[in-house]
């Protein structure tokens, strides 16, 4: 290149390209649509995990649709997919048990749990779970998010949306759950201020975001408490790390989900806004 050229050869400015769109009529959110036009089809070329796919027809969890993958049981477009992190794309029909697979609408059941029934979709010792209470209410296949112990009553999500369930349950997302809880005896002050500063578990260190008495605080063996941890019965083993025995616990909201006119053992599915409202807290 000569001299003369490198002279007359202008420096890259970003802000050329800005002007370049404002001469040809094109708006910054034009630009900012077609960017974002270019992002989904990117996005949709790779196309979406096969266990997630699976799971997004009601099938089964991810995990379960991995099983079903190394099995063999599992094709795409008449072809055996056995390797796991397999991706389906739009023009793919994925079969299982020779009918194919497609993406179920999105069901969100609300439960009121009674006492003596398990939070699983299956029990090997066959007792009663909380599939029996909602039975047929819908099609599709549904799952409880999170759990409620045997003995534990209360507010009980159940969906087919995987995503948002991951979510709901994750830790980082600090869903809140709040509980009402009768003791053996009464609980002073003290113990409950160790509550909220947290005590040291088997599997970790835990603090309630907070607690008081119920009502009047007249009884003093009832309180409320509110967590965002997920550990297994953590809330029984927390009062019993400090020498209560937990009586009944009964979970009164979880995610702002409450059972206000829904008796126990009841069910109803979530309203529009309900979903949303889940959607945007996680």
């Amino acid at each position: 290149m000569s001299s003369a050229n490198k002279k007359n050869k202008k420096p890259y400015n970003p802000s050329n390209k800005v002007k370049q769109n404002s001469k040809s009529g094109k708006s910054k959110r034009e630009t900012a649509s077609k960017k974002s036009d270019n992002k989904d089809t990117v996005k949709e070329n790779k196309g979406v995990r096969l266990n997630k796919y699976i799971a997004n027809a009601g099938v089964c969890s991810r995990r379960e649709a991995d099983k079903l993958i190394s099995e063999g049981a599992i094709k795409i477009n008449g072809e055996v997919v056995d390797k796991l992190g397999s991706r389906v794309y739009p023009e793919d029909k994925v079969y299982y048990k020779g009918k194919v697979l497609k993406s179920e609408n999105k069901i969100y059941l609300l439960l009121n749990k009674p006492k003596d029934y398990i939070t699983t979709t299956d029990d090997p010792q066959e007792r009663k779970t909380v599939m029996h209470i909602i039975g047929d209410a819908c099609d599709e296949r549904v799952y409880p998010v999170g759990r409620l112990d045997r003995n534990s009553t209360g507010v009980l999500l159940l969906t087919n949306d995987g995503e948002l369930a991951k979510k709901l349950t994750h830790p980082k997302h600090g869903v809140k759950k709040l509980y009402h809880v009768m003791l053996d005896k009464d609980i002073n002050k003290s113990d409950m201020a160790k509550i909220t500063k947290g005590v040291n578990l088997s599997d970790g260190f835990v603090a309630a975001d907070n607690i008081a008495y119920v009502g009047s605080g007249l009884t003093k063996n009832e309180v409320g408490i509110e967590i965002h941890s997920g550990q297994n019965r953590v809330v029984r083993r927390m009062f019993e790390k400090l020498g209560y025995k937990v009586e009944k616990l009964d979970r009164v909201m979880f995610a702002g989900l409450t059972k206000k006119n829904l008796r126990k053992g009841r069910y109803r599915f979530l309203t529009d806004k309900e979903v949303s409202f889940l959607k945007m807290t996680s």
